[in-house]
């Protein structure tokens, strides 16, 4: 009996437990939506592991930069290099995903399937892994993201929060580092080099970049132009109706 008693009093904590979780990250995912982040989980996992492990080379820089101030060309260039569908899809490239399980049970080298929505839930507010928790808790914040704020406002906190180089957060500091100017005047070739490097920023290099780089780069100014340029942007408000429907056929 008292055993019984325990269980349901566990139970009754877990579910409160639980509906606190769920209704404070809701609030919190809302009030970003307005409130610019002053830092993420990753920028205090970089931090935090920098001063353990004595890392005298780094050097955290993060400046936070409003989308007005922000170059189209730099806005353009991450949906070229990073999600092509981010203004139609609803935070998750199911096409991309299925891409990337075929290639897994054929062998080949993983790719990244993560849409730009995906990136901010992580970023923002989870450790870095591969667990399923972990993957659980990226989709149902995904999902609140893309719920509550608008596209525009998703594009300007990835820009402020990913990272573009060892201890380089935003890119803000990015071009300011990489180019000594403000991200209000990159052009197309400097914020596609600085989309390059996202993939993998601690081992790809904006300031010293390979040809591997470089070819990504070019790669990257090519989808840029052929999306439209800074045109594409109009996108993000009002998706053409066109795209959404050959979106949907290939989910069928």
């Amino acid at each position: 009996m008292a055993g019984r008693r325990w269980l349901r009093r566990l139970g009754k904590w877990f579910l409160w437990a639980a509906l606190l979780w769920f209704a404070g990250s809701f609030l919190i995912v809302l009030a970003l939506r307005w409130i610019d982040p002053v830092t993420s989980a990753v920028m205090i996992e970089d931090r935090v592991a920098a001063r353990v492990s004595g890392d005298s080379r780094f050097v955290f820089r993060h400046e936070w930069t409003d989308a007005a101030a922000i170059s189209p060309q730099m806005r353009v260039a991450v949906i070229a290099s990073e999600d092509q569908k981010f203004p139609y899809h609803r935070g998750f490239d199911f096409d991309q995903i299925q891409t990337a399980l075929d290639e897994a049970e054929d062998g080949k080298r993983q790719r990244g399937a993560s849409t730009i929505s995906q990136q901010v839930a992580k970023n923002l507010f989870l450790w870095q892994g591969h667990t399923f928790l972990r993957k659980g808790v990226e989709a149902y914040l995904t999902v609140l993201i893309e719920w509550l704020w608008p596209k525009e406002r998703i594009l300007e906190v990835y820009l402020n929060v990913a990272e573009f180089g060892h201890g380089v957060y935003g890119v803000g500091a990015a071009s300011r580092a990489y180019f000594r100017m403000s991200p209000a005047r990159l052009n197309r070739y400097q914020a596609a080099l600085l989309a390059a490097v996202l993939p993998n920023p601690k081992r790809l290099r904006a300031d010293a970049p390979s040809n591997y780089v470089l070819r990504r780069r070019d790669w990257i100014a090519d989808q840029m132009e052929g999306l439209g340029g800074p045109a594409y942007l109009a996108e993000l408000r009002n998706p053409h109706p066109e795209e959404l429907a050959l979106i949907k056929k290939r989910r069928r």
